[in-house]
């Protein structure tokens, strides 16, 4: 069956269908990475987007019950070259179209997505949908451009109640705002007891569980679009130890009094390399974000930049000058993608224990 794509510049895309039947529309954006494309279509950061894969071929390993980065998939279709109909893997339960299917997920494949890739590069992100061949194409397109997407994607992937992961060591509040699975797994793995709340949770209600340290999400969209979160980071910022990643890192720079800004088409994939500046090594990174932090507007702040992009000298890190506070715009768990700054969460545990030395607190 043939299936569309069509942009808001005016541009369609013909291919085959794959996956569900249905139409659907959002933010059309793409990824570099080569593998991985489970734990990507599954990243509840990518909410309310259409996902082109650059890697001319996916699903040639097929689906697995382990990979996945969140229960329910939240992305809004699925683009790729060539969709691989008999994946060859020990560990592959499903094909990507069966998987696409079972959560009601459209996707296209035959199309150019080395074009598609270049025309998001030249013009920035395109707000498009994927639809039946018969469509009124003009339509579509005049619907497109007058379109305001929704913005409440974090509300939609955070947790609705709290849950406890049981650890020996210290307690973490993780705030999910659409955190990635491979987060969790790494802070259970360093024996935190990690408590993972609701993205509007308040800054009071965090003080009652009495957290040696809390961790920002990642999560979908524009930091903006959740002031209440902005609001708590700021009242605990100075108060318990902050470690942010991604969406979390772009908070506690909102949180600290500097600026953030939609990037032209954003960071997605598995090799992006960043330069920590105060050692001068370089890491290969896995990213998936479409704003950025302003790095002239740190400048009245009490945060430095710790980490650069080495293709675009982006913000990718920041420490704050007088509190225990931190954050990195990348993915140290990676999921998928290299384990470079996995050190990170080491670096996450110093900066608990040397809290805790100064309140002279003992912790095992």
């Amino acid at each position: 069956m043939k299936r569309l794509l069509v942009l808001e510049n005016g541009a369609v895309f013909e291919g085959r269908a794959i996956g569900s039947e249905k139409e659907s529309e959002g933010e059309v954006v793409f990824n570099t990475g080569m593998t991985g494309y489970q734990e990507i279509m599954s990243d509840p950061s990518y909410c309310g987007q259409i996902v082109t894969m650059t890697y001319p071929l996916i699903g040639n390993y097929g689906i697995n019950r382990d990979d996945f980065e969140s229960i329910i998939p939240n992305i809004h279709g699925l683009i790729v070259k060539e969709a691989s109909a008999y994946p060859s893997h020990f560990r592959s339960n499903l094909s990507l179209d069966e998987w696409l299917k079972h959560f009601d997920i459209p996707g296209l494949e035959g199309i150019d997505t080395r074009k598609l890739t270049k025309m998001i590069r030249e013009t920035g992100t395109l707000k498009g949908r994927l639809c039946s061949a018969d469509a009124d194409t003009e339509e579509i397109i005049f619907y497109l451009q007058q379109a305001n997407f929704p913005t409440d994607q974090v509300e939609r992937v955070s947790t609705k109640t709290r849950f406890v992961n049981p650890g020996t060591k210290e307690r973490v509040v993780l705030i999910d705002y659409g955190v990635k699975k491979g987060i969790v797994k790494n802070l259970v793995a360093e024996g935190y007891e990690v408590m993972v709340v609701p993205h509007n949770t308040t800054a009071e209600e965090i003080r009652l569980f009495q957290p040696d340290g809390i961790v920002l999400s990642n999560g979908p969209g524009n930091p903006q679009d959740v002031p209440e979160a902005i609001k708590t980071v700021r009242e605990l910022t100075g108060e318990i130890p902050i470690f942010g990643i991604c969406l979390g890192h772009q908070l506690l720079a909102l949180a600290s009094g500097a600026k953030t800004a939609k990037m032209k088409f954003g960071h997605r994939g598995s090799n992006h390399p960043v330069k920590d500046l105060r050692t001068g090594q370089i890491a290969i990174t896995a990213q998936n974000h479409g704003y950025t932090v302003l790095s002239e507007s740190l400048a009245d702040t009490e945060l430095e930049i710790t980490h650069i992009n080495v293709n675009d000298g982006s913000v990718e890190g920041i420490r704050h000058k007088e509190v225990p506070a931190f954050s990195v715009q990348y993915h140290p768990e990676a999921s998928p993608g290299p384990e470079d700054a996995n050190g990170l969460f080491k670096e996450f545990r110093q900066m608990l224990k040397d809290h805790a030395a100064r309140k002279g607190i003992i912790h095992a």
